[in-house]
């Protein structure tokens, strides 16, 4: 009893802010507003109707729908009643979501009902799942019952070191893996993003990053609501609805993907929205192009700019590069958060010197307890009693991190290890290139020989020899890639990071 007396859990945090700021506008969504003691309130009603239907504390909920208010009551309400909230990307289908409903064990799920037909084709092979429950637009929604009715008073059901959410890591290199977030890993992490990000209840944020990525909700929508922030949600980031947003309800904070700033950058509609009252601008989930953030900073001199680095199992914040430090390192994500600690080391597990590359590994108490049922990836990624992140950085002598690549992504060219990273912060200086992903292609001379897949702007066009011509005064000769592809689009999760795994498939 005394964990729960003086101990700090995700419903916690929003009893807190219900009582401190009653019917402060907390959450908007199409035309909907919940108060803070309002919210308060939804969320109890919607846990005891979870309770109800006889799941468990300790039980898996799946969660499986775009932003919306009812998603984030969904999760708040498994947090209060014990429950382990299971975040399933959205554009997922058949067998890959049927293996992370399957492998988390999840008793029941909230879905959206435009998806409700996606998961009923997978269904048979669910065995665990007793529950489908609407989220929302559908009789005896969460929404529905969570919007009237008489508010239950329910015991407290979580202990801080209880399961809040088996957060999936984004399978860019393999299968997902479940990181298994305790409730105070959440609370301590919500407490870095609050101190890094000088977030503040006047910041008036937007969230149109999926919620179901660790950033979006962990990064930004639970940490605005402990502040008393009014937090507006998008469905999804699309990029003139956006813009639209920010001019409309005079939008003070926004994060958003690399992969959507790069588009931002170049939208006719930058001419014609008025977005003075954004004061801060968050970027992260991938890598940034250092090309199109100069290009924001030169647009946009009086915002103030923090790329967001760290992963799902640390959730997900580790780093930070804060505004006033973005003049002298553009390239850097920063320095570790509030509760985290790093270190950089070679292959044999020594701290490596200013300047060297070698993988971080943190020590938080933000970080996950391991992988929900794979206790071999689990020890393995602790070993040493450090969380191995398999990111490659270098961090100067003043503590600075700049990212190199994904371990994995280092290409191995004729013996030579060559970031892929580097490759691609080149190509994105031509004027030609949206986008652009570099990988290693199986090569009988090279091992493995650099390929870059390039996406040309809308109305630009470049050949394979104009972009290596490009190259040749900006990269070494052995980086300059032996390939060059044109694609349309490049494969992506839907909260933006880029899936080389498919680009390295022969099939794809």
């Amino acid at each position: 009893m005394a964990e729960r007396v003086s101990g700090n859990t995700v419903d916690g945090v929003l009893r807190r802010s219900a009582a401190r700021f009653g019917d402060r506008a907390a959450l908007e969504f199409e035309g909907r507003t919940h108060g803070y003691r309002e919210l308060d309130d939804a969320v109890s009603r919607a846990a005891g109707w979870l309770l109800g239907l006889g799941l468990r504390p300790g039980d898996r909920v799946a969660a499986y729908g775009t932003n919306s208010d009812a998603y984030v009551i969904g999760f708040l309400a498994c947090a209060r009643a014990g429950l382990v909230h299971v975040p399933i990307n959205y554009a997922l289908t058949g067998a890959e979501l049927s293996y992370l409903i399957g492998q988390s064990g999840a008793r029941a799920a909230l879905v959206d009902p435009a998806l409700a037909g996606t998961l009923a084709a997978v269904r048979g092979e669910l065995t665990a799942l007793e529950h489908v429950l609407p989220l929302r637009d559908a009789a005896g929604s969460l929404l529905g019952i969570a919007s009237a009715g008489a508010v239950p008073a329910l015991d407290a059901q979580a202990a801080p070191t209880d399961l809040a959410q088996l957060l999936y890591t984004s399978g860019t290199t393999s299968k997902p893996k479940g990181a298994m977030m305790t409730h105070q890993a959440l609370v301590y992490e919500y407490v870095s993003s609050v101190i890094a990000l000088d977030f503040t209840a006047a910041d008036d944020p937007l969230v149109a990053m999926p919620l179901y990525h660790s950033a979006g909700m962990h990064v930004f929508a639970l940490p605005y609501l402990s502040v008393g922030a009014t937090v507006r949600l998008l469905a999804a980031p699309d990029v003139a609805e956006v813009l639209r947003r920010v001019e409309r309800d005079r939008i003070g904070s926004l994060f958003l993907a690399p992969t959507v700033w790069v588009p931002l950058s170049q939208h006719p509609d930058l001419d014609t929205r008025d977005l003075s009252s954004l004061r801060k601008a968050q970027y992260g989930a991938s890598i940034m192009p250092v090309t199109v953030l100069e290009r924001l900073r030169e647009r946009f001199p009086d915002l103030g700019f923090y790329n967001c680095f760290g992963q799902s199992e640390i959730g997900p914040l580790a780093t930070v590069l804060r505004p006033e430090e973005h003049e002298r390192r553009p390239a850097s994500c920063g320095r570790p958060v509030f509760f985290v600690e790093t270190r950089v080391v070679d292959v044999d597990g020594n701290d490596v010197g200013a300047g060297e590359p070698g993988e971080i590994l943190y020590r938080s108490p933000q970080l996950c307890l391991g992988y929900w049922d794979d206790p071999a990836a689990t020890a393995e990624a602790f070993r040493g009693g450090w969380f191995h992140s398999g990111d490659l950085v270098t961090r100067d002598a003043e503590g600075f991190v700049t990212v190199v690549d994904r371990i994995k992504d280092v290409i191995n060219t004729g013996g030579i290890l060559v970031a892929s990273r580097e490759v691609e912060d080149a190509l994105y200086t031509h004027p030609a290139v949206a986008e652009v992903a570099v990988i290693g292609v199986p090569d009988d001379r090279w091992m493995e020989a650099i390929t870059a897949v390039v996406v040309l702007r809308d109305g630009h066009t470049a050949t394979a020899g104009e972009l290596i011509d490009h190259l040749r005064p900006l990269i070494a000769p052995f980086k300059v890639p032996k390939h060059i592809r044109f694609a349309g689009a490049l494969p992506r999760n839907q909260s933006g990071k880029l899936l080389k795994r498919e680009l390295r498939d022969p099939a794809a």
